[in-house]
């Protein structure tokens, strides 16, 4: 019988996705990254397996379910299982300067970058303040903050050397000047198709996570990074968003080898249109999927279904 295995590390993001799939009577099983052992000749048996891994898991204590995923994909892979956001999508996922290579590559304005493992090597390079700092490996806006001087650098390493971990390389990028009221916008695909477009306003939170349990409708959420400034931020459905931005995201996502995930970018006063951010398996907002006519989940869903139906396993 055809199935789907899901890789999950979050039990509570990923509780919309399994109630679509029982919707739809689609037979799935989970296979829960957090507690894993395998033999090689006795893998979950399934049609299509669908990675869900965050790269914020080791914020929860969860490193382990990272490696393993990266490793259990890996592994069906080799043996021609049909693996969505497989290894290529975590390596992209897993790698903020490998996603801003993307971006070059594909001649997309993406914001000035410097990528380091040393503050003596970055302050002999001649920068303009204020900057973002930010971790290779990301993670609901984990370990990222406004730095206004180099001085104020060096002072946030002595203050938190576990910033560094877990894998010693750090990212410091041009602050982009848009309008704040406006916000970043985010447009989530699945296998190739827009679900729907958002704009969300941060009201100074790095803390971006769509997930109705990090960042609910009212209320608190139960996200573990608690980074709200004033107030939590704020998400709208953008139906203005141009054609020739969801092409880009459309090329970023192909490239970057995600079946399911969404692109982050900005419209700055001086106009220009800069990509910033590449997730794979988003968490989805069915609030606003809704304002865009489909709830999300039963949208992936069926993109999972036609995949499952039209395999000859």
């Amino acid at each position: 019988m055809k199935k789907i295995a899901i890789l999950y590390e979050h039990p509570i993001w990923h509780q919309p996705l399994f109630d679509a799939l029982d919707k739809a009577e689609i037979k799935y099983i989970k296979v829960d990254l957090k507690n894993g052992a395998l033999e090689l000749d006795n893998l979950p048996e399934a049609t299509l397996y669908y990675n869900l891994v965050s790269p914020s898991a080791y914020l929860r204590n969860n490193l382990h379910s990272i490696s393993y995923s990266y490793s259990l994909c890996n592994i069906l892979e080799y043996q021609g299982r049909t693996v969505l956001n497989g290894s290529n999508s975590m390596k992209m996922e897993l790698s903020k300067s490998t996603q801003l290579a993307l971006l070059r590559k594909l001649n997309i304005d993406f914001p000035h970058s410097i990528v380091f493992n040393n503050l003596q090597a970055v302050s002999k390079l001649k920068l303009n303040f204020p900057r973002i700092l930010k971790p290779e490996q990301g993670g609901s806006g984990a370990r990222m903050y406004q730095i206004n001087s180099m001085k104020e650098l060096t002072q946030i390493f002595e203050d938190i050397p576990d910033l560094w971990q877990p894998d010693y390389l750090m990212l410091l990028q041009e602050k982009l000047d848009y309008d704040p009221d406006i916000g970043i916008i985010r447009l989530e695909f699945v296998n190739d198709k827009l679900i729907y477009a958002m704009r969300v306003v941060t009201n100074g939170a790095f803390n971006l996570c769509p997930s109705v349990a990090c960042n609910p409708e009212e209320g608190n959420g139960v996200c573990n990074i608690d980074d709200y400034r004033i107030e939590p931020p704020k998400f709208y459905a953008f139906k203005d968003v141009n054609q020739s931005d969801i092409d880009k995201g459309k090329e970023i996502m192909n490239e970057a080898g995600h079946f399911s995930g969404s692109v982050e970018y900005v419209v700055c006063r001086d106009g220009r249109t800069v990509f910033y951010d590449i997730n794979s398996n988003s968490n989805l907002r069915e609030s606003i999927g809704l304002e865009f006519g489909q709830n999300p989940f039963e949208f992936v869903v069926n993109e999972l279904g036609l995949m499952l139906n039209s395999s000859n396993t």
